[in-house]
């Protein structure tokens, strides 16, 4: 009887429960069954489920025809077992294609699919033989039709055809692992632990790893290495110092899970943060996470869309719950859920939320505004509506922003020439996925008139 590795017993388990909507892959990927595996076998969990979630849709258009009844409504179990499968056959070489067919086959089996395990089978072994020929025929195609078309085309319309397909290959890739580090220190422990780095595309700081191991370092377990996207830390830098004159007080509208209220109180060392958070159990790990910063930071149970503070913060980030289509490598899951109409939903939240923060702000201090989204109905679109709201804001210029973090050191020379790039004709920056080496971002500085 073949039996079931850990590796893919953990991926099933995963993929199951994406299935049924009940949480992110990402969420249990870092959790204690998987971080209990080996690093071959969480390497090799992680691989199967990402990859899967990735290449779902050419999967699926890939099985189907295999089976008796094309477009019959297969049982979740059986779906993923078969998922797994096609994966393992066409996309890694290094997994001998029975191992990949067998423990399909007995994970459906494994769950309670008997007579469906004898279809698994077929339709496996027939992607074995014709699987990979379709594989090589089909080249640039592949990316985008990994993707909702409806989304690729609002993508080609906003952005340009090159664009379009450049994020819809980077959609399919494992995103680059990004660092940021406590000190000199923390680094040397990671190199003699094995792990090799490079610096950072955008900032001095941040530190890229090409090889290593970095979640078993000593350095990483006490928190003096966190891992965290080069953009989503260039947002919090951008924050930090959005002000020529001391902070004293900040609003991180929207804190969970953390890595920015940790940037920002790293650059305001005496100001009094408030960090909210709407959901108890994402609070409570907010918490852990800052519990080292001492009782400078308050982390507040609080829905930011019904904050109710006048005039109370120099400085607010409001980087508002989105679609997250920035992060379709990272979280591939997302373009299986994401319908046209969530947009405008997510739309009107994030109106919310920044009417609020602008009313927490007092007069003549600074809001940014950041999704990790490329839609204009979450970004620009947004900043319209409120600025046609009201003529006690207006956009500041981010060009000057960035050129007073690269002379403090904080960006290099070649990330502010290059993120200059990224700025559009009223000031936002926008980050499109892969295009500097992080995910996709839009970055919006307000300033609110003096009284």
């Amino acid at each position: 009887m073949t039996q079931v590795t850990a590796p893919r017993q953990a991926a099933f388990k995963i993929l199951l429960a994406v299935e049924r909507g009940k949480v992110h892959a990402d969420e249990l990927l870092r959790g204690r069954a998987v971080n209990a595996l080996a690093t071959a076998d969480r390497n090799l969990a992680t691989t199967l489920v990402l990859g899967v979630l990735r290449w779902q849709m050419r999967l699926d258009a890939k099985i189907r025809p295999h089976l008796t009844k094309p477009n019959a409504k297969l049982d979740a179990e059986v779906l993923i077992a078969l998922r797994m499968g096609a994966f393992q056959l066409l996309h890694l070489d290094r997994i001998p294609a029975h191992a990949a067919i067998g423990e399909s086959v007995e994970l459906a089996k494994q769950a309670g699919h008997h007579f469906a395990a004898r279809m698994v089978n077929a339709v496996l072994h027939k992607l074995s033989i014709a699987g990979r020929k379709l594989e090589d025929e089909e080249t640039g195609r592949d990316a985008e039709q990994a993707h909702p078309g409806w989304l690729v085309d609002r993508w080609r319309k906003n952005y340009g055809e090159e664009t379009a397909r450049a994020t819809c290959r980077h959609g399919q890739q494992q995103p680059q692992l990004a660092l940021r580090l406590a000190d000199a220190t923390a680094e040397r422990e990671l190199i003699d632990a094995g792990v090799n780095l490079a610096p950072g595309r955008l900032l001095s700081e941040a530190r890229i790893v090409t090889a290593g191991e970095v979640t078993a370092t000593d350095a990483f377990r006490c928190g003096r290495v966190r891992i965290q996207d080069e953009g989503s830390q260039l947002i919090a830098e951008l924050a930090s110092t959005a002000l020529l004159k001391k902070v004293k007080s900040v609003l991180d509208a929207c804190a969970a899970p953390g890595g920015k209220t940790m940037i920002l109180a790293e650059r305001n060392p005496e100001a009094r943060i408030v960090a909210c958070e709407s959901s108890d159990v994402r609070l409570a790990a907010l918490q852990r996470r800052l519990a080292g910063l001492g009782n400078r930071i308050e982390c507040r149970l609080a829905d930011a869309a019904a904050l109710n503070e006048s005039a109370a913060y120099d400085l607010a980030l409001v980087d508002v719950p989105c679609s997250g289509t920035g992060t379709l490598g990272r979280n591939p899951e997302i373009r299986h859920r994401l319908r046209f109409e969530d947009l405008a939903r997510h739309a009107e939240r994030q109106k919310a939320i920044l009417r609020r923060a602008i009313r927490a702000v007092r007069p003549g201090g600074r809001i940014v505004y950041s999704t990790c989204s490329l839609e204009p109905e979450e970004n620009e679109q947004v900043v319209d509506a409120i600025l046609s709201e009201t003529s006690e804001l207006k956009r500041a210029p981010l060009a000057g922003r960035i050129d007073e973090l690269r002379e403090a050191g904080i960006v290099s020379a070649e990330g502010a020439e290059q993120l200059h790039g990224c700025i559009g004709a009223e000031g936002a920056l926008r980050l499109i996925p892969g295009s500097l080496g992080t995910d996709g971002f839009f970055v919006m500085l307000l300033e609110k008139a003096e009284s």
